[in-house]
């Protein structure tokens, strides 16, 4: 404004060029973090995070280490020392789609931004079109279940085994074997019973251990209809019992084993825990309540269709 350039007009005239320069340049703002909060941050990740995710550092940044920062000042701090989340997102579907197809030859660089966003949208329609199930209403509808074969602690493969409640996103048990087994699904199955009660509906992939057939399908007729051990004990407590050889149909189970795989093994590593009962133990007491809380509804807000056990 005029005003603003007289302002400027009278500065010059009393302190020359240095009259345009901010009085506080030189001032650190109020709000300032201390310049050795960064490099406690960058130092605790390097030697005792490494590896973990940027959310999942600052829950513990503040729980343990006493250090209660922002999301963004630690993306800032740690991004500006070459540090890169191993959760950074991803290309979006649309990029990559967009990608693929120019790669393909199917869009040339001729065509109008109209045409590109309607062969792109045709293409994601396309790869989305598995027809999604409705969200049940009512805690403990549908329970998915399934086992995660991982370097969870040590240096074997281990088994986890999970089941989270479709409606709530509620992790109703959870346990750790040497292999995908029986005992496992039943250790989950009986924390189940006894925490929330015989629930309505299992869905599981086609393991041998839910689904008799998937082993021998010759030898399962209508005369002779056989039960697995888990079939039979969901059978006389009346639960429903569905499998299906779709990852895509128990969605809910497969991203929270993504998720486990990329919080609990740190934690894990974090506490010098190595063997199977430390692991069910911290498993138990530690991080399924935990994860409940921050990351499932509140089961109490909904009605519940489990049964008394």
């Amino acid at each position: 404004s005029r005003r603003q350039i007289d302002r400027l007009i009278i500065k010059y005239k009393e302190k020359g060029k240095a009259g345009f320069v901010h009085g506080n340049r030189t001032h650190k703002p109020i709000n300032a973090l201390d310049k050795s909060i960064s490099e406690d941050i960058i130092l605790l990740y390097k030697n005792k995070y490494q590896d973990w995710n940027f959310n999942h550092f600052k829950e513990f940044l503040k729980k343990d280490e006493n250090i209660d920062v922002s999301y963004d000042f630690i993306y800032k701090t740690l991004t500006k020392e070459g540090i890169v989340s191993p959760k950074a997102r991803k290309k979006t579907k649309r990029e990559y789609a967009k990608q693929k197809l120019l790669q393909e030859k199917k869009i040339n660089l001729a065509m109008s931004n109209e045409q590109i966003e309607t062969i792109v949208n045709h293409e994601i329609a396309l790869e989305d079109s598995h027809p999604r199930g409705e969200k049940p209403k009512y805690f403990g509808e549908v329970i998915e279940q399934d086992g995660s074969i991982h370097m969870w602690f040590g240096n074997v493969k281990t088994c986890l085994h999970l089941a989270i409640d479709k409606a709530t996103s509620t992790i109703v048990g959870a346990w750790f074997d040497k292999q995908e087994t029986l005992n496992g699904y039943y250790h989950v199955f009986y924390q189940i019973l006894t925490k929330y009660g015989i629930p309505y509906k299992f869905l599981t992939d086609n393991r041998t251990v839910f689904n008799y057939m998937s082993l021998n399908p010759d030898k399962r007729t209508s005369e002779k209809d056989v039960l697995t051990q888990y079939g039979y004990a969901c059978k006389q407590l009346g639960i429903e019992l569905e499998t299906t050889s779709v990852s895509q149909a128990k969605g809910l189970i497969e991203r929270t084993n993504g998720t486990f795989q990329g919080r609990l093994v740190n934690e894990l590593k974090l506490n010098g825990i190595n063997t199977i009962e430390e692991a069910n133990k911290y498993l138990l007491e530690v991080f399924v309540p935990y994860f409940n809380q921050r990351f499932a509804m509140d089961y109490h807000k909904f009605e519940s269709v489990f049964e008394s056990s």
